[in-house]
């Protein structure tokens, strides 16, 4: 998975847009599209800075 240039402020979706397609990789190892579920279910993109981390 390749990483994407930082994104300007003024293009970050909104809270109730669409949104963009992209991939992530889950905590399972499964690399998820948005693509994958639009149109087929709900999705809720949660982000834990840090999550499990120490320090």
């Amino acid at each position: 998975m390749a990483s994407s240039p930082p994104v300007a402020l003024s293009q970050l979706p909104g809270v109730g847009d669409m949104a963009p397609d992209f991939e992530l990789m889950g905590s399972d190892g499964v690399v998820y599209k948005t693509s994958d579920f639009i149109g087929k279910k709900a999705i809720v993109i949660a982000w834990f800075p840090k999550a499990f981390t120490g320090g």
